[in-house]
């Protein structure tokens, strides 16, 4: 083999195990999970303009959350990496096999959130006062289930927090809306985070960790994760009804109300073989049924 071809090869392996390891990033953040949070931000973002908000505004909304999520989830893999690297069902993530160090997760994590803070005071002065906050909820849900069983809820205050800073954004204030709004989302998230956890319900009790399923059992979590989702409809009602909005509103909720119903016929204490469906492939539809409900509502 010439030269030429050896540094040729070198050259397409180094740019394979680059494309290798922004690959991993990509899965260890969990990127494809945006579309929980996002479409609420954006919702929330037309509820406030009362219309297309403007694009300028859009953007650093969407540049807020993408920062605000990648923080978090960094932050997340560098705290939990012993953990991970434990659970059967988490040891194949990029930190615990090698493919990422922790350092590299922390110090993504602490640029994230200074990008975040950045892009809020780029908004207004409110975002600004509030973004550190914002951060603190964020970063601090990777250690809640260490001490309480409620860390579900600490995770649905975190996404609950995106329609409120979109709606910061737009309007430099707070109001009922997107308080309902972000209540809304937390019950959402809780109640799917519960699902989620029954697979690690005897990893969690053997290891001291805090959960619902590891306390109460799959069967009563469950019936929980019903009731967290009963109580998100009834919000999204409210909030239609506190907003005055018409029937393309109301039709998006009865769509979220029937694909809720629908996720939770999936899992039964004695199968949790369709948790994946359950969890990403449904949720993600709720978040973007309700987003779109919203813009042609406001559109409208």
């Amino acid at each position: 083999m010439s030269v030429s071809s050896t540094v040729k090869v070198r050259s397409d392996s180094g740019k394979v195990s680059l494309l290798h390891k922004a690959l991993s990033f990509c899965e260890a953040i969990k990127v494809s999970h945006s579309v929980f949070a996002l479409p609420f931000a954006i919702s929330a973002a037309f509820l406030a303009s009362n219309g297309f908000p403007p694009l300028s505004v859009l953007g650093k909304v969407v540049l807020a959350v993408v920062l605000a999520r990648t923080s978090a989830m960094a932050f997340n893999r560098w705290a939990d990496a012993e953990l991970d690297g434990l659970n059967p069902r988490t040891r194949l993530r990029a930190v615990p096999q090698g493919l990422l160090t922790r350092g590299c997760m922390l110090v993504t994590s602490l640029l994230a959130a200074l990008g975040f803070v950045l892009v809020s005071s780029w908004m207004n002065r409110l975002a600004f006062i509030l973004s550190p906050a914002v951060l603190l909820v964020l970063l601090g849900y990777s250690y809640t289930k260490r001490f309480t069983s409620l860390s579900h809820l600490a995770l649905g205050a975190a996404l609950g927090l995106s329609p409120m800073g979109a709606w910061v954004a737009v309007r430099a204030e707070l109001g009922w809306l997107p308080t309902v709004l972000g209540l809304a989302v937390l019950a959402w998230t809780a109640g799917f985070d519960v699902i989620y956890a029954c697979q690690d319900q005897e990893f969690d009790r053997r290891h001291g960790l805090h959960s619902i399923p590891g306390k109460f059992g799959v069967a009563r979590a469950l019936l929980l994760s019903r009731a967290l989702h009963v109580v998100t409809i009834g919000l999204l009602g409210f909030l239609g009804g506190l907003g005055g909005l018409g029937a393309a509103y109301w039709a998006g909720v009865a769509c979220v109300a029937a694909l809720l119903i629908y996720e939770q016929s999936l899992v039964r204490p004695t199968d949790l073989s369709r948790v994946n469906l359950a969890f990403f492939t449904l949720n993600g539809l709720v978040s973007l049924v309700f987003m779109t409900a919203v813009v042609v509502e406001t559109l409208l």
